[in-house]
């Protein structure tokens, strides 16, 4: 009997099921194959199925096992106002050993990016396989805090014994991330970034297997890319969580208007013409909280008639709106994909992004080119201030009908290079030493 068992420590289900039951359509796993998923709560296989299949549209088979975690409460950040990553990463292999008491697998597939279970994992036989999306620690994180630059996770310190305080205590994360690295098998991530700050983190794997998430943009792919310019829209799709930076898509906005009211030009009347809609989902009161300090800041930018905020919006509705729209907004620094952007793209929604991360090594580069090169035809736009972000706004939606649609042409063919087929390949390809496929 193989057994594959997938962790889900921090309620990552819906995204498990979906990378487990793309490759299943695909490809022949050993039999007999048992699937098992690590969750908290108390969801039935069926509900996590009716769940995927509402939110990413995709019909899978509710036969795999659950195994119920009561203690997953205890990784939830806000349980540890200090020390918060410390103890979360302890309490991550009080999770992991819960789980491992119940059912011990032949895989133990990890896609929380939480390193620290894997050693008891190893230790109790199964072959761990790590698809990171996002590293629990980063050179980058770790730059800041000895650079004394504040972040929305991270409070440093004003003073000098403080700040040094901060790098001890992060560089011995680090440390204990690197060495838990040791004991993955097959360790995937899902962007160029990643790959680089995994590669500097994980002592024995320099060359990590790059494995981009799959994106099913199908139905976005049938779009018309012709847009109704008489009403121009510019979309942001994301969760509003601090990281997301929706305060800078309102100033940049803001700024652009104020620019434009300069302008004696097309670009300058199809700014002021032109709505924000701000599409998130709201988690709990905190969201609800920032979603009131964001309304708050629109109306004191003027903006009370030109942005919309979205919330909980279902994807047939979402769909539609992309249908329409001209300009994608994404301001979220450090992001390590970005499946939102890929799905601007696809719809033949124009990117304007931040430029870091997935969006710009991977993502948003000029046709025929990687960041930087002389491609022809842009793809998108990466941004970094306010101001910049503001002439992007401008550019895009001043352009006239035939550059914007060979721009959306360009973005939407982009979009095709991180289908589900080439994620399942992909997998496959890197899952062959820990997982054998049948003949």
């Amino acid at each position: 009997e193989f057994i594959l068992l997938a962790a889900s420590l921090l309620l990552l289900v819906l995204g498990v099921l979906v990378v487990l039951f793309k490759i299943w359509t695909l490809y022949k796993f050993p039999r007999p194959t048992k699937i098992a998923l690590y969750v908290g709560g108390s969801l039935l296989p069926s509900e996590l199925v009716s769940r995927v299949e509402s939110q990413f549209q995709i019909r899978v088979e509710p036969t795999f096992t659950v195994i119920r975690l009561e203690s997953r409460e205890e990784l939830l950040p806000a349980r540890y106002p200090r020390f918060t990553m410390l103890r979360q990463a302890l309490a991550s292999v009080r999770v992991a050993f819960a789980g491992l008491r119940r059912r011990v697998p032949a895989v133990w597939l990890d896609t929380t990016g939480w390193a620290f279970p894997y050693p008891l994992a190893s230790l109790l036989g199964c072959r761990v396989a790590a698809y990171v999306h996002y590293p629990t620690i980063s050179s980058d994180m770790l730059a800041r805090v000895a650079g004394r630059e504040a972040a929305f996770n991270n409070d440093v310190g004003a003073s000098t014994p403080a700040t040094l305080a901060k790098v001890a205590y992060y560089g011995a994360l680090a440390a204990a991330y690197s060495l838990c690295g040791l004991c993955a098998h097959t360790v995937m991530v899902n962007s160029s970034w990643t790959k680089r700050h995994i590669s500097l983190l994980w002592l024995g794997h320099r060359d990590p297997f790059l494995v981009y998430p799959p994106c099913n943009t199908e139905a976005l792919q049938e779009l018309p890319l012709s847009r109704r310019l008489k009403r121009l829209y510019i979309v942001s799709v994301s969760q509003f969580r601090p990281e997301k930076q929706h305060a800078l898509q309102l100033r940049a906005f803001a700024r652009a208007r104020r620019d434009a009211e300069r302008l004696e030009s097309d670009a300058g009347d199809a700014v002021l013409a032109a709505r924000l809609e701000l599409v998130g989902g709201c988690r709990n009161a905190e969201d609800a909280a920032r979603i009131e300090e964001l309304k708050a800041l629109a109306r004191e930018l003027g903006l009370e008639g030109s942005v919309d905020f979205l919330v909980n919006l279902p994807f047939p509705e979402l769909q539609a709106l992309l249908g329409e729209a001209v300009v994608g907004l994404h301001t979220m620094r450090d992001e390590h994909f970005g499946i939102g952007i890929v799905e601007f793209m696809a719809a033949g929604v124009v990117p304007v992004v931040h430029d870091s991360g997935g969006p710009r090594e991977d993502i948003v580069q000029p046709e025929g080119g990687g960041p930087g090169s002389g491609g022809a035809t842009p793809t998108g736009f990466r941004c970094v201030t306010e101001e910049e972000y503001a002439a992007a706004l401008t550019r895009v939606l001043g352009m006239q009908q035939l550059e914007r649609l060979e721009v959306a042409a360009a973005a939407r063919r982009r979009a095709d290079r991180f289908s589900d087929a080439r994620f399942a390949e992909a997998f496959m390809d890197a899952m062959a030493g820990c997982l054998p496929l049948r003949t």
